[in-house]
């Protein structure tokens, strides 16, 4: 495995990494329980006008009655609005606003995402499970999704807030036939997926890009990116990108609070995730397979992301654990690396955190 040298927006994977969640291993609870969950939601919905029995859905699952109680007590607490009990049968008193596969498929047919949907109403991490599942051999298009996060992972040693049912924690697995010295372009094609996908749903958010992985509303932070790769010393084996964004959360931990935002905070509105991660997906399908077929791709989303970033131009910036680099940034490189102009002379950022100043 060959990481890619002072890149601050890819993190080379690790060996024998545990998820405490299980990712896709047959057997696991967290999986099994998962498919319980998502295989009730999807009997409730196609039966969206009627009560269904607690003694049909344990047929249908294939387990008892007083389970499908505890898993629907299970679904309450995740925000699904079900109304009934034991004795009267179970129905759905509003389409939830969950992230399964058969809500998501349909609507990504076409892309590289549509087939390999993985969903989790709980896991460790998701792009923990989508690590774990790339070294295995899963397919390049797999997507992981959470309702919820235990152990959900930033930058560095940082950890992403992950409210249940609230944010959008999404990791998908691409197996680009590039040079691992081109693997930063992906994290910034990423961050314009986001972007693009925040336009396309309301074109009056203002969304700022934030060198290599961050996108601010408001100098508030309400979306993170965390690119892992595997590489060999002249590819690319796989690369895991991970997409954490706060979409319908109305408050924050303290720590967060002057630093956080969602996009309802800074809209006033509540947002479909659904709608939101489909059209994620498929802006993030239009870029990836811009990079690989279009021989200028990269030099586009190099100018995209100047374009749409207020501070990769005339911003004051230092490096957080290096206090010496510090001016005002000049653009980006012919690699996307961040160029800053010090009392020293034109200085790169190959690694580090940025902060405004």
């Amino acid at each position: 495995m060959r990481p890619i040298p002072h890149n601050s927006g890819i993190k080379p994977s690790t060996k024998n990494r545990k998820s405490r969640a299980a990712a896709l291993a047959p057997g696991k609870a967290a999986p099994q329980t998962d498919a319980q969950l998502g295989r009730i939601v999807r009997l409730l919905i196609g039966h969206a006008t009627v009560v269904v029995s607690g003694t049909k859905i344990a047929a249908e699952i294939g387990t008892s009655r007083s389970e499908v109680w505890r898993l629907v007590q299970q679904l309450r607490e995740l925000g699904v609005d079900i109304a009934g009990h034991p004795s009267t049968g179970y129905s759905l008193k509003s389409m939830p606003d969950l992230l399964l596969p058969d809500m998501l498929a349909p609507q990504l047919h076409g892309t590289i995402f549509g087939k390999h949907i993985h969903h989790y109403y709980k896991i460790g991490s998701t792009n923990t499970a989508a690590v774990e599942a790339a070294s295995a051999g899963a397919p390049e298009g797999s997507v992981f999704l959470a309702e919820q996060q235990s152990a959900g992972r930033g930058r560095g040693a940082n950890h992403w807030y992950s409210e249940s049912s609230t944010g959008i924690y999404c990791s998908v697995l691409l197996r680009p036939a590039l040079p691992p010295s081109d693997a930063l372009v992906i994290t910034l094609a990423a961050g314009l997926a986001v972007h693009s996908a925040v336009q396309e749903i309301d074109s009056r958010v203002r969304v700022d890009l934030k060198w290599p992985n961050d996108l601010l509303i408001d100098d508030k932070k309400f979306c993170g990116i965390l690119t892992e790769m595997h590489a060999e010393i002249m590819s690319v084996r796989y690369v895991v990108i991970g997409i954490g964004v706060n979409v319908n959360q109305s408050t924050f931990p303290v720590g967060l609070q002057t630093i956080a935002t969602s996009l309802r905070l800074a809209t006033g509105t509540e947002w479909s995730r659904v709608e939101l991660c489909t059209a994620l997906l498929k802006s993030l399908d239009r870029e990836y397979r811009g990079l690989l077929e279009k021989a200028d791709a990269a030099k586009s989303i190099l100018r995209r992301f100047e374009e749409r970033s207020s501070s990769v131009r005339g911003r004051q910036v230092e490096v957080e654990e290096n206090p010496d680099l510090k001016g005002v940034t000049e653009g980006l490189d012919e690699r996307g690396f961040l160029q800053v102009r010090t009392a020293q002379g034109l200085r790169t950022v190959l690694s580090g955190t940025v902060k405004l100043r």
